[in-house]
């Protein structure tokens, strides 16, 4: 249940709802939704998150900012604009692109947009926005103190739950050499604990990581359970190779064979046609499935994969969000 109020909470995001949302009706809550779920999944949510963004809320600002940022392939004019109206809001989130822009593609082109603040103003005022917060025990403001500074430390702190992104990105600091443990062959164990507190956190991608961790050390129960619940919250790395284990008699997982789920929730990855790689991956896989299949029972996994599209999360790549 924890892992589902997350997932819907969040929207595939890293953050907890924002504090404006209350503003919004339930038209434009309902552009926000769709927006967050199409930008998460790669596709085009600009125009629903532009509804919300103008009325006010300031996580669609920070998104649609980002998507045009994005877009472009570098900061213009509108971009900043949206991200100023977040920061200006206290989206420490804006206040980081705002005053870190300097290896954006604007300024080899020369036509970066001109601010309200200079980055140094901007960087000044995030710094004053999450002091406090970290002081209150703020995971998520300890994480900006951290992209900051550059100090470690801060991902070391102890945090009041809510952010499982700070313990999981700890851990790929720590997976990539970054760091002092002590004794030093206890890294190991120290980066499995840290995806594990992200993963019971309610971060989809850290369950995946999770899921690796135990597979590796051969605990196949533990391993294939939370496979299966960064599947149900939607990640679609998890979901994929959820979703294909049902049709490989020697998947990794220890999953049981059942080609109809497997076509029924492997066709649901024909949805994700904004870009990655899951797309392709469903296309490869679902004509072998189907040789296996008779006509009525694709039928059948076709009611499998619309009963698990009503029933959980959007599908999400779960994007960083810086």
């Amino acid at each position: 249940m924890k892992i589902i109020k997350y997932v819907i909470a969040c929207l595939a995001t890293l953050v907890s709802t924002s504090l404006w949302a209350s503003q919004l009706t339930p038209e434009q809550d309902s552009a926000k939704i769709r927006g967050l779920t199409l930008y998460n999944q790669y596709k085009d949510g600009e125009p629903d998150l532009r509804i919300a963004a103008m009325a006010g809320d300031r996580e669609s600002q920070f998104y649609l900012a980002k998507d045009l940022q994005n877009t472009a392939r570098y900061m213009i004019a509108e971009a900043q604009k949206w991200y100023t109206a977040a920061a200006e809001q206290g989206d420490m989130y804006s206040m980081y692109q705002l005053a870190y822009n300097g290896n954006d593609l604007c300024h080899a082109m020369g036509n970066c947009p001109q601010g309200a603040r200079t980055a140094r103003e901007w960087k000044d005022l995030l710094i004053n926005t999450a002091t406090p917060l970290t002081e209150q025990g703020d995971g998520e403001a300890m994480y900006m103190m951290y992209l900051v500074t550059g100090d470690l430390d801060w991902l070391k702190k102890p945090a009041k739950p809510g952010f499982p992104f700070k313990s999981y990105w700890l851990a790929i600091r720590y997976e990539n050499g970054e760091g002092f443990i002590f004794p030093p062959w206890q890294r190991s164990n120290r980066i499995m604990e840290l995806y594990k507190e992200a993963a019971e956190g309610g971060y989809p991608v850290a369950m995946y990581e999770y899921a690796e961790q135990l597979q590796s050390q051969g605990d196949m129960n533990e391993a294939r359970e939370w496979l299966k619940k960064g599947a149900e919250a939607g990640y679609t790395v998890s979901f994929g190779e959820y979703a294909v284990s049902f049709s490989l008699p020697d998947n990794p997982w220890g999953i049981s064979e059942d080609f109809v789920k497997s076509y029924g929730l492997m066709s649901l990855l024909l949805e994700l046609n904004g870009g990655g790689t899951s797309l392709r991956f469903a296309q490869s896989e679902l004509p072998r499935i189907a040789k296996h299949l008779t006509p009525e029972q694709i039928e059948e996994a076709k009611k499998i994969g619309a009963e698990w599209k009503a029933t959980h999360p959007p599908l999400s790549y779960f994007p960083d969000k810086l």
